[in-house]
């Protein structure tokens, strides 16, 4: 094994070079709250986040070159910008459960505040502490081929010879943030709606939305994917809430309610139960899937403890990692942490050690399998709200053996989830940057450090946009955490099997009645019935919206192959096109955050019109499409021109 040929990085292990800078951790911690927020917002609305690895190193690099920076503080800048994301889903994902499961009612408190950022801390901090551990076996291993590792540190190489695409990302940040706050100036629609009479049954017709990130979100997944998505929404809203309404009030001869209020109100009733039951069956089958890839990145996670433990170290420099001794010390504090912290929720000190020996396991468990899957598929398809939703169930589980009940039990159920969900996505977006660190000749140690560091910016203020967006909905008329505007998908359906399991308030049947829907997916080979799930579960506007965005992207794959491009010209349409839709998704998560800010703090606003036409939001979504087509075709390039790095989706 000494003799095997020794990888070289980028920049060689001698080399001494400006790495972990003030200005470079600055303008990482900058781009992991900003980056953090829009992921939030999305995670909020869509129920998926997107990676912030490739948006954090055009940035990065953008702003650095500008001061003369070298390539290992980009990198470095990109690593602590990335790490906001992972903390984002940690939150997204949990959080919003203490409130839809009604722990967290109001949802801001002192107290709330305190507890949400050590959750969030603790997790993200022992997540680094595995990688820690896990890191050298993992980013020498030639067999996991880290795709969006490779893109990024090809995209800081490429950078030196001037050709990054920050213009594009920008230039879709203003052009995403105008469209929004000109919808919510009301020159537009954002939404049509028209209830369609079928005899004495009726179907709800909503338009796709006028929404830059959704349409932007299907650009990037592709129209496959977006097309799964689409379908159930299909499935919700043109079969199952018009046959319940039907035969639960038309029927029944009951015209007590509106026609869309009644749709809309089987559909939150009785639908989305049955999602549930279908997304419970995704998850399952997700990790069944992958079942030879978990056992086997847990055996490495062992061995590569085994070599530390035996004072296996290097004094290379792109080989140091923390100390093993400083590891051992960051578990066992984060241990003693959430011991604190799940019996401030449990009041019960045994109840909180079983949930804290629960969380170390499943969190070593789910660090070695996030960081594993991330090395196969990237952390844009990292399944980490099926990896919490086991935790959560084991949890609830051992909480209902122990005799854990009500508001107590349902608590500290959904703090285990939460620490372990955080650790699990800040894991895998760790090993993720410490991949592209490696072929790029970073330091593990000096990363590590830097995103301990932004882990915690990131927590201390990650309770404040989700406080903000929840309020403000609310003081909009909505319902915040849980509402049409908010759907926030997974942590509903935490809040919803954790009452279930603990508190004995689950429709059994209807989620019964999902998973039979699930399996029967998983017969039709359906690709992902997590995703056709989802898509029943969110609002059909937010479904179609991202539908339209995957047909873009199809229309832009057609018109590639009528050209016949090369590799190298699909490779530099594929990264304009990401480029901009990610750009899109920053600019309208940015000013959404704006305006639920105005909304919070009862700001008036100016509106245009005050019944705005859905004539102009056509126009605007041509306008999207126009440009998510035009300006990736126009940059394929010569035939000739080198390929420029490719962005995995």
């Amino acid at each position: 094994m000494s003799e095997q040929k020794r990888f070289v990085p980028f920049v060689s292990p001698e080399t001494n070079m400006a790495e972990f800078t003030a200005r470079a951790l600055i303008i990482g911690l900058l781009m992991a709250v900003v980056l953090g927020a829009a992921n939030a917002y999305l995670g909020l609305k869509a129920g998926m986040t997107i990676a912030a690895t490739y948006p954090a190193a055009v940035i990065g690099m953008a702003l650095l070159k500008l001061m003369k920076g070298t390539i290992l503080e980009e990198n470095f800048a990109r690593t602590v910008g990335s790490i906001g994301e992972s903390i984002a889903a940690g939150a997204i994902f949990t959080l919003p459960a203490f409130f839809i499961a009604g722990i967290w009612d109001p949802f801001f408190t002192p107290g709330h505040y305190a507890i949400s950022t050590a959750i969030m801390v603790a997790g993200g901090i022992l997540g680094i502490m595995f990688v820690a551990l896990l890191r050298r076996v993992m980013v020498e291993d030639v067999e996991l081929p880290f795709p969006e590792s490779v893109a990024a540190a090809e995209i800081h190489k490429a950078g030196r010879n001037g050709t990054a695409g920050s213009k594009y990302l920008f230039s879709a940040m203003g052009i995403g943030a105008v469209i929004q706050m000109l919808g919510k100036f009301k020159l537009f629609a954002f939404s049509y709606d028209k209830v369609l009479h079928f005899g004495k049954g009726s179907i709800l017709f909503r338009s796709p939305e006028v929404s830059p990130a959704y349409m932007g979100v299907g650009y990037i997944i592709g129209p496959r994917l977006a097309a799964l998505n689409f379908s159930g929404g299909v499935i919700a809203w043109g079969l199952l809430a018009p046959i319940i309404a039907y035969f639960k009030y038309t029927a029944a001869g009951d015209t007590s309610m509106d026609t869309t209020d009644m749709l809309v109100q089987v559909w939150k009733d009785y639908v989305r139960p049955i999602a549930i039951g279908g997304m419970l069956v995704g998850a399952a089958y997700t990790l069944w899937k992958m079942r030879n890839s978990l056992i086997t990145g847990i055996g490495r996670s062992v061995s590569d403890v085994k070599k530390a433990a035996t004072g296996e170290v290097t004094e290379i420099r792109t080989e140091k990692d923390l100390s093993f001794t400083t590891i051992l010390g960051g578990i066992g504090l984060t241990a003693v942490a959430t011991f604190f912290i799940y019996n401030f929720f449990a009041q019960d000190i045994f109840a909180a050690f079983v949930a804290t020996v629960v969380m170390i396991i499943a969190g070593f468990f789910f660090a070695a399998v996030s960081g594993y899957l991330v090395g196969i598929i990237g952390s844009s398809n990292n399944p980490i709200s099926g990896l919490t939703l086991s935790t959560l169930v084991v949890a609830a589980v051992l909480m209902v053996a122990l005799g854990m009940k009500g508001t107590q039990g349902v608590a500290a159920v959904l703090g285990v989830a939460a620490v372990v969900c955080v650790s699990a996505a800040v894991a895998g977006e760790m090993l993720q940057d410490l991949k592209a660190g490696h072929i790029l000749g970073g330091t593990p140690w000096k990363m590590q450090l830097g995103d301990i560091i932004g882990v915690i910016i990131a927590s201390a203020v990650m309770f404040i946009p989700l406080f903000i967006l929840h309020e403000g909905d609310i003081k909009s008329g909505g319902m915040g955490f849980g509402g049409d505007a908010l759907p926030a998908p997974q942590a509903s359906l935490m809040a919803i099997l954790s009452n279930g399991i603990v508190a004995g308030q689950m429709e059994w049947i209807l989620i019964f009645t999902g998973m039979l829907m699930g399996v029967g997916f998983i017969m039709m080979n359906v690709k992902s019935p997590m995703l056709v799930s989802v898509g029943m579960y969110l609002p059909l506007g937010t479904t179609f919206a991202i539908f339209v965005g995957g047909l873009i992207k199809g229309i832009v794959e057609r018109i590639s192959a009528k050209h016949n491009f090369n590799d190298a010209q699909k490779s530099r349409v594929e990264n304009v096109g990401i480029l901009l839709a990610a750009g899109l998704i920053a600019g309208e998560a940015l000013i959404g955050l704006l305006f639920a800010g105005f909304a919070f703090w009862e700001v008036p606003l100016l509106e245009i019109f005050k019944e705005p036409t859905f004539i102009i939001s056509l126009a605007v979504l041509l306008f999207i499409a126009y440009l998510l087509v035009r300006i990736p075709i126009k940059n394929a390039g010569k035939p000739e021109d080198p390929a420029s790095p490719s962005v995995p989706v």
